[in-house]
C-alpha cells in the first residue's frame, strides 16, 4: 500500500503517517510517532505537510489530534486536481509539428509502461497483432479501450477467449514454433506503431514510431492478415491441396526451384 501511496507524490514517511491514522482515527502526533518508530520532529512535520495538502486533519486542543481523510474522499480530490492540472497543460502545451520520428525502448518495465501508454493514447481505433500466449497481458487495456468507444480489432496467433467484439485468430503455421521470441504489434489510429516481442533471452526492447512508411507497412499487415483470413476460411481445403497445409509446397518452390533465401 505504502508504494501506491508513493506513486500519488507521498513522501516515505508521510505515506506512513497517513496509514497509521487511516488505522486509528484522532490520534496526537507523539501517538503517530510511536506508531511509525520515527522521532517526533520528523512526523510533526510530516503531518503539517499532509494537514497542508488536504489529506488530514487535525482537531485543535490539547494535545492536536489528527485523522485521515478517508481514502475514497482522498482519491477523488486527486483526481480532481490531477485533470485540472493535466488539461491545463495540455490546452497551454501544444504540441510542435515534429518530423516522424523513431523512439526505442529498452526493458521490461519501460516497454510495457510505452506500451500501456500507446494503448490509452488512442482516440478512435486500436489494431493488436499477437500470439495466444501474450493476450492475456493487453486484454483489460483493450477492453477499457472498447467501452470508451474504440474500434478495436485483435488478431491472435492461436485460439483465445474474449470478450472482445472484434476478435480474430490466425492459423499459426508451423514453423513460427521455433522461434525464440513472439513478435507482436499495436497500430492506433492509423498513425502511431508499436512493435516488440515477448519471451526470448535478449533484454527486452521496442520500437515506438509515428514514420510513416511503417505506419503503411503496419496498415498493409493488418489487411494481408484479415484477407488471408477469410481466404483460408472459404479457400482452405484448395490451398491446402495445392500449396501444402503451411504452404510448405509453395515456399519449397521459392527456396529450390527459384533459389531465393528465404527462411
Amino acid at each position: 500500500m505504502l508504494e501506491q501511496l508513493k506513486k500519488l507524490g507521498f513522501s516515505e514517511l508521510e505515506g506512513r503517517c497517513y496509514l497509521a491514522l487511516h488505522e486509528e482515527a484522532q490520534l496526537s502526533g507523539y501517538e503517530v510517532a510511536k506508531r511509525v518508530s520515527v522521532s517526533r520532529t520528523n512526523v510533526y512535520a510530516a503531518l503539517r505537510s499532509l494537514t497542508d495538502k488536504g489529506i488530514c486533519r487535525h482537531i485543535d486542543g490539547e494535545p492536536v489530534r489528527y485523522s485521515a481523510v478517508p481514502i475514497e474522499q482522498l482519491v477523488k480530490y486527486l483526481r480532481s486536481e490531477f485533470d485540472e492540472t493535466a488539461d491545463a497543460l495540455v490546452e497551454e502545451l501544444k504540441p510542435p509539428l515534429a518530423a516522424p520520428a523513431f523512439y526505442n525502448w529498452q526493458g521490461d518495465e519501460a516497454v510495457r509502461m510505452a506500451l500501456k501508454r500507446t494503448i490509452l493514447s488512442a482516440s478512435r481505433t486500436i489494431i493488436i497483432d499477437i500470439w495466444s500466449e501474450d493476450f492475456r497481458s493487453v486484454e483489460d487495456l483493450l477492453l477499457d479501450a472498447e467501452r470508451r468507444g474504440l474500434t478495436v480489432v485483435a488478431i491472435t496467433l492461436g485460439q483465445v477467449q474474449s470478450k472482445l467484439k472484434h476478435l480474430l485468430a490466425h492459423k499459426r503455421m508451423e514453423m513460427w514454433n521455433s522461434r525464440d521470441s513472439r513478435n507482436f504489434y499495436v497500430l492506433c489510429d492509423w498513425k502511431v506503431g508499436f512493435m516488440s516481442a515477448f519471451g526470448g533471452t535478449r533484454k527486452a526492447s521496442a520500437l515506438e514510431t509515428d514514420h510513416p512508411s511503417v505506419i503503411e507497412m503496419l496498415t498493409q499487415a493488418f489487411h494481408h492478415d484479415i484477407l488471408m483470413m477469410d481466404i483460408e476460411r472459404d479457400f482452405g481445403s484448395a490451398l491446402a491441396e495445392a500449396y501444402g497445409d503451411n504452404y510448405e509446397r509453395l515456399l519449397e518452390h521459392y527456396r529450390k526451384d527459384k533459389g531465393w533465401d528465404i527462411p
